[in-house]
């Protein structure tokens, strides 16, 4: 069975329940995010994305 939820949504859920049960405060779940689109900008977004699909394979078992 495969679901597809955009990562925008994923991390919305995570950012809420971390805000609601870990005591996380919003200012910096606004940080991180903010720190996350500038590292987009950098020479390491190529390293970022090939990390993140490979795991995104691993998790999905997709070298079958």
């Amino acid at each position: 069975m495969t679901v597809s939820l955009p990562l925008v949504l994923v991390l919305g859920v995570i950012a809420w329940a971390a805000v609601k049960f870990l005591g996380v405060r919003i200012w910096v779940v606004v940080v991180i995010a903010l720190f996350g689109f500038y590292l987009s900008q950098t020479f390491l977004a190529p390293a970022i994305d090939s990390g993140t699909r490979t795991g995104v394979g691993v998790i999905n078992d997709t070298s079958r």
